[in-house]
């Protein structure tokens, strides 16, 4: 075990119910999240509002949405994407990279999410959905949080505070939960759901670095008559575009990186003592 403070635990029921009912309530939960850790919290918008002041980022800047994995689909408008994209091999993708890991898709957001958490594309209002992938137990604190505050999505974030506050070029998102409990001790009400074991975690996805997702958007496909369509990865992050377009071909798309995308995230580093 290397956290060395005390945390609850993604892996105890208790610990679980204690922080879905903590964040139902109002406080900012840090939760392990794959191989890494996220920020989650209530989606409504003077939540949303305090977590971009406690990060440093713009009050007003767009939140992106979690959910558990099986009310994804749930959160995108499913008519809106495009006639040359068909909605099954979208779906096929997006089972077979969250089957394997975290992950994050951009597309037509559903009429039931708020203007705090969907940005205009084109013409298009977006989600931007992140999951920390079927077989991560942070599934059923998602779930339970979700149930506990009586919506059907969350506010999630990137554990970290921004580089707008810091001036970094990049701020990568902690995969330590003490870092992000010293981090964040300006938030009385912050809640740390650790891994048990951090290392174990980070050992359980050898085909990621422990940083933000990668993030693929399908609402618009590019080139107007290109086939296969082009789907775009918006942000290299912890899966690399290789692997990405390895889950895509078999279904007929195609993958490229967008012009913001082509330097990839980096890793947090640690002092030796944390690490």
């Amino acid at each position: 075990m290397d956290v060395r403070t005390p945390h609850l635990h993604i892996d105890r029921p208790a610990d679980v119910a204690a922080a879905a009912r903590a964040l139902a309530d109002g406080a900012v939960v840090a939760t392990a999240f794959a191989n890494f850790y996220a920020i989650v919290a209530r989606p409504d918008a003077d939540t949303v509002r305090r977590v971009n002041l406690a990060k440093g980022r713009p009050v007003d800047q767009v939140g992106s949405v979690s959910a558990a994995a099986y009310r994804i689909p749930a959160l995108f408008d499913w008519t809106r994407i495009s006639p040359r994209l068909p909605e099954r091999r979208v779906r096929q993708l997006m089972d077979a990279l969250y089957a394997a890991g975290p992950f994050g898709f951009r597309g037509p957001a559903a009429d039931g999410l708020p203007e705090h958490l969907t940005q205009h594309d084109r013409g298009i209002r977006t989600a931007q959905v992140i999951a920390p992938g079927t077989v991560c137990p942070s599934n059923a604190f998602l779930a339970r949080a979700a149930a506990e505050a009586g919506v059907d999505h969350l506010y999630i974030t990137s554990a970290n505070r921004s580089r707008h506050l810091t001036g970094a070029t990049e701020e990568p998102a902690h995969w330590k939960a003490d870092a992000i409990a010293a981090e964040f001790a300006h938030l009385p009400d912050l809640v740390v759901v650790a891994h048990r074991d951090e290392a174990a975690a980070r050992t359980a996805y050898p085909a990621y670095l422990p940083t933000s997702v990668t993030l693929l958007s399908f609402h618009l496909p590019e080139g107007e008559w290109e086939e296969p369509p082009v789907l775009i990865v918006e942000r290299h992050g912890s899966l690399h575009v290789d692997e990405v377009r390895r889950a895509a071909a078999p279904l007929g798309l195609q993958v490229r990186l967008a012009a913001g995308a082509r330097q990839r995230l980096r890793i947090r580093e640690y002092a030796e003592a944390l690490v």
